[in-house]
Order: C-alpha cells, then structure tokens, then sequence
C-alpha cells in the first residue's frame, strides 16, 4: 500500500489538507490528515480509482476552522442566490 501513500498525500493537500503524519502498519500505511469536510464529499471515488480499490478511509470530527475569504465568498453568493429564487417562488405563488 505504501506505492499510494505520495499519491494519496498529494490529494488530501490538494483538498487543502493538512497531513499531520503516516506510520506503517503491516503492509498497510496509514495517513493521518486534517482536512475540510466540504473538500471530502466525493473522496471515497477518487481514492478508490487512485488505489484500485485497495484503500480505505475514516473520517471524524476534529475542530471548527475558519474559511478561506475566497471559499466564504462563494457560499455567501450562492445562499443569497437560494434565498433569492425562494423569493421569487413564493412572489409567484
């Protein structure tokens, strides 16, 4: 599993990620990182077709953290725009 591990440690920094270490486990190396649950949402896909089905992955809660201005941004527009339409909708009705 080890051939992975720089793949799969290259990903989770990608999803803004912080790695916080990795230790071997048999012929296993686990990887633990920190990272945005919102970047994590379609993970299970990307690391079954990086490892060829061979690699699992567990996620818990850790902490709250602060969005990036450029990432709040873009949730603020795209809640404004909902409320927006919701709005318009029950103008309608």
């Amino acid at each position: 599993m080890s051939r992975y591990s720089g793949d799969i440690m290259g990903d989770l920094s990608s999803r803004r990620g912080r790695i916080s270490g990795s230790e071997a486990r048999g012929s296993s190396v686990v990887v633990k990182a920190q990272v945005p649950f919102a970047e994590m949402l379609n993970y299970a896909t990307t690391l079954t077709s990086m490892t060829q089905g061979r690699a699992t992955y567990s996620m818990e809660f850790g902490h709250y953290d602060f969005v990036p201005n450029e990432i709040a941004d873009k949730v603020i527009s795209a809640a404004k725009a909902a409320r927006g339409a919701v709005v318009e909708d029950e103008e309608e009705v």
